[in-house]
């Protein structure tokens, strides 16, 4: 797997060995997304839409549970061993906007 790395203000390196898969599910996402536009732009029936939609939906959890696991195995832990509140509230605040 890919690892990519890179470094936020406050100080701790992001490491993220998901990258590559995340890369590519997101793609399949937008993808998917895109042939839902073209059904409702098709006429399609509602309930096929929105079933696309649920399928779509559930692709986009599994990238943010990815990339969640990814930020507590290596950044939080980076930010803990450096006593780096700033990042814990920072996490906090994306899953409080993650989980509305």
């Amino acid at each position: 797997m890919s690892e990519h790395e890179h470094e936020h203000t406050h100080g701790h390196t992001h490491s993220h060995e998901h990258t590559h898969a995340v890369s590519n599910r997101l793609g399949r996402a937008i993808g998917h997304l895109e042939a839902v536009r073209k059904m409702v732009e098709d006429g399609r029936d509602c309930s096929e839409v929105l079933i696309q939609l649920a399928a779509v939906r559930s692709a986009l959890a599994s990238v943010s549970r990815i990339i969640l696991k990814d930020h507590m195995e290596h950044c939080i832990v980076d930010a803990i061993e450096q006593n780096d509140q700033t990042a814990m509230e920072e996490l906090e605040r994306a899953i409080d906007r993650l989980i509305k």
